[in-house]
């Protein structure tokens, strides 16, 4: 892989451009292709160190990744529900769903496979069961399927935007109306890759619409419902209007509040789904009540005059 420095990338340490550059990729698995000189810049073997001046080729040589293969591991599950062919999860926030660079252990399908042994292929033999997904700092309600026709079926409802996803969040500021909707593209930001950004024309169409439920004296907090399945869409959303998610940090949030305890996570939440059972086509409403810790840290929170 060819990568080109610009401008904006002077003074940044290599290690960090890789990181921004190549976000699919863990940070030690980075440090090790440099430590192993399998990356070089113009030509000579890079140190993490390195300081970038903006216009150099960055060569990568990215090592053989070994096959992601999911195990089962006796990790606690909160279950919403189950049928034959469904499972619904409490997802705690810090739970990454399945395997992928630098998270080989400790997710969600590692803890399904365990309890429950056997779920779909569908989605692939490293993401079992996986019909959609949470961020790992989100915590809230998420779906399972167990076997490939209930895979299909739920696959098919999500495509189609037959499934109702609301989320609690509690946003920055004071948004100016009761109720709103977000119709903008979102794509990876270029300058920084772990990101994604709605400020580029180009990108996947995104619709969020949010409602407020409560306001305070700094903070808002609304009800969201999302029309499409972006990643990071809530968020991105959010923060493009002025008012990103509390404890996002990646999107703008302060990492302290004056007066409030650390927030060491985002204060979002999956809270209720709606979906058809693939068996019966029955209408199904599942809720996650919110975290006990997004309730105390909001607790603290002064309500607007």
């Amino acid at each position: 892989m060819i990568l080109t420095a610009s401008a904006s990338d002077a003074g940044k340490r290599l290690d960090v451009f890789l990181q921004e550059q190549l976000s699919q990729y863990s940070r030690s698995r980075l440090q090790e292709w440099v430590k192993g000189g399998r990356v070089r810049v113009n030509g000579a073997a890079g140190r993490a160190s390195l300081r970038l001046r903006g216009a150099e080729k960055v060569e990568v040589e990215p090592a053989e990744l070994p096959p992601l293969r999911a195990v089962a591991e006796d990790l606690p599950l909160q279950i919403l529900y189950q049928d034959q062919d469904v499972i619904a999860v409490d997802k705690p926030a810090g739970m990454v769903v399945h395997a992928g660079a630098g998270h080989q252990s400790g997710t969600l399908v590692n803890a399904l496979l365990h309890h429950f042994g056997a779920l779909s292929k569908a989605g692939g033999e490293e993401r079992p069961g996986v019909v959609h997904r949470l961020d790992r700092y989100t915590s809230g309600v998420i779906l399972v399927a167990r076997n490939d026709a209930a895979h299909r079926s739920l696959a098919a409802q999500f495509a189609s935007r037959q499934v109702e996803k609301v989320y609690l969040a509690l946003v920055h500021g004071a948004l100016p109306r009761d109720e709103g909707r977000i119709e903008k593209p979102i794509s990876r930001d270029p300058v920084r890759r772990v990101r994604m950004t709605a400020r580029r024309a180009e990108g996947r169409q995104a619709i969020t619409e949010w409602k407020v439920l409560q306001r305070f004296k700094g903070f808002t907090l609304v009800e969201v419902r999302i029309k499409t399945g972006r990643t990071h869409q809530i968020r991105v959303h959010l923060a493009s209007i002025g008012h990103p998610v509390a404890g996002d940090r990646l999107y703008g949030a302060p990492a302290r509040v004056e007066g409030r305890p650390p927030l060491e996570r985002c204060f979002l939440h999956a809270h209720r789904i709606r979906f058809l059972r693939p068996a019966t086509g029955e209408s199904l409403t599942l809720e996650s009540p919110l975290p006990e810790e997004l309730r105390v840290w909001m607790a603290g929170l002064e309500p607007a005059g």
